[in-house]
């Protein structure tokens, strides 16, 4: 056996970035071709999910080996490139890994509800995860902005699915919110990077240290915030309860897969490696951002509670829940970084098991109102019971995932010397509980309404309840080992 020099295989590694959007582009026009084919259209696409599961997890022991790869440069400062680093490979972990457990969920609602346009679901799908991927991989502003405009286009009709008007409203919202926060915000905070900086690259420590004075720091990082309006900061927010109207398994997509996830982590990427941490710091520049994700953090909880529809009390929680993120970004602190950027994965697996639940509540019963679950959780034991661990996950109690992200997030807040941050965050958890836990208490607890029973209701297909269960477990999972996904990340801010 003969050892490969050290260079060969960093460079084999690199080739590797180019494949992660490539793998889920191949899909496409296989889902196409198969489309009279419907059993090996999807087993096309869960082949796909699988692989590219294990090429993104595959670059985790190359985490710190600072590995690019260029792919056009046509002015200095200016180019395509892609890059390596641990808070883009955690984004791309928790899409890659998502998707073939959505995919097989899918394959469960799309049949079970007798969907139409089901090889456009798959097409448009595969195409999102390719966008979320070149946003993760970004190794610089201009690839991140081309991949999160692609991931809006690729996802709009997946939000019209269903062709009605309801979802032909709620599919303009979703294009005229995020099309004109992006264009007419996101771009110029990049043009006006570039002028301040000469380039838009991601670098350790950021590249505006002595750029820029206090005050067009905080209008900069202000611009980014609302510009990325995938993040859902009020009042740019709107797009996200409106996009309820699609089928299930695109809301999983929306507020855990890909969507949502990529707002809030350009949000951090853009604090990390534009601004970098210590400038935001001393600059203050965080400051007005601060009071909005605080806002944005308790009013959406409030609306929340006040939804009967499932999806979307839902939804205001995602909005809610995404704000930590943007928080943790707002702390300026090393602990609140590490904090929102483990809220990634946490939130990821805990939401998405709630929707999972939604949907199959919806499939087996074809209930959507929190009033009308009273008595169903003996009809679907594993359905609630999985319910009931997502939902104490994105509470934030142990032993499930949850509990770590918003601990961090608590010493972030002391860390940066804002003792009524914490008092917003335990009120927020708070209200978690008010929104959340009656769902399954009254599921299991309350006798079923006669006006709402339904004899003979039983589980989801299998299709369906596998993911959820699978999902339910990753929230268990991951709190035990947290440890193994933030250890770069832990590096990377140059915490123990």
């Amino acid at each position: 056996m003969i050892a490969l020099p050290a260079g060969w295989v960093v460079a084999d590694a690199a080739l590797a970035l180019p494949l992660a959007p490539l793998i889920a582009l191949a899909a496409v026009p296989l889902v196409l071709a198969l489309r009279a084919r419907p059993n090996l259209r999807e087993a096309v696409t869960l082949s796909a999910g699988v692989l590219l599961a294990a090429l993104v997890l595959g670059l985790w022991p190359h985490a710190d080996a600072g590995l690019r790869y260029p792919l056009w440069s046509w002015l200095p400062g200016l180019s395509l490139e892609l890059a390596l680093e641990p808070l883009g490979l955690l984004f791309a972990s928790v899409a890659a890994l998502l998707w073939p457990v959505t995919s097989l969920y899918a394959i469960g609602y799309m049949r079970a509800n007798e969907e139409a346009q089901q090889t456009r679901f798959y097409v448009c799908f595969a195409i999102a995860i390719a966008s979320a991927m070149l946003i993760a991989l970004a190794g610089n502003g201009v690839t991140l902005f081309i991949g999160y405009e692609a991931l809006t286009l690729s996802t709009w009709p997946l939000v019209t699915h269903k062709g009605n008007e309801d979802a032909r409203r709620g599919g303009r919202t979703y294009l005229v919110v995020l099309l004109t926060t992006s264009i007419g915000l996101l771009l110029p905070a990049l043009i006006w990077t570039y002028a301040l900086a000469g380039t838009t690259e991601f670098r350790d420590g950021g590249i505006l240290a002595g750029r820029a004075s206090h005050g067009v720091l905080a209008v900069l990082f202000a611009l980014y915030l609302f510009g990325v309006g995938k993040a859902a900061l009020m009042p740019f927010h709107r797009w996200l309860p409106s996009a309820m109207v699609a089928p299930t398994p695109v809301s999983a997509l929306l507020h855990a897969v890909a969507v949502v996830k990529a707002g809030v982590f350009t949000v951090l990427k853009v604090a990390v490696y534009i601004f970098g941490i210590d400038t935001l710091h001393y600059a203050g520049a965080t400051v007005p951002m601060l009071w909005v994700a605080a806002f944005t953090l308790l009013a959406a909880s409030l609306v929340a509670m006040l939804q009967d529809n499932l999806k979307a009390r839902l939804a205001y929680s995602t909005v809610s829940q995404l704000a930590y993120i943007v928080l943790a970004a707002c702390m300026a602190t090393t602990a609140g970084a590490l904090g929102g950027a483990a809220h990634i994965a946490t939130h990821a697996v805990g939401k998405i098991t709630l929707f999972f639940c939604a949907g199959a509540i919806y499939t087996a019963a074809h209930k959507t109102r929190v009033s009308e679950l009273d008595g169903l959780g003996r009809q679907m034991p594993f359905t609630f019971a999985a319910f009931a661990i997502g939902a104490l996950s994105v509470i934030g109690l142990p032993p499930l995932a949850g509990l770590w992200s918003k601990w961090w997030l608590m010493q972030g807040a002391v860390d940066a010397g804002w003792p009524w941050l914490m008092a917003v965050l335990m009120l927020s958890s708070l209200l978690n509980i008010a929104y959340l836990l009656p769902i399954p208490v009254r599921a299991f607890f309350r006798p079923a309404v006669a006006t709402h029973a339904e004899p003979g209701v039983r589980e989801a297909p299998l299709a369906c309840v596998l993911p959820l269960c699978l999902t339910a477990a990753a929230c268990l999972l991951l709190f035990f080992g947290i440890d193994t996904v933030v250890a770069p990340l832990t590096r990377l801010f140059g915490l123990p």
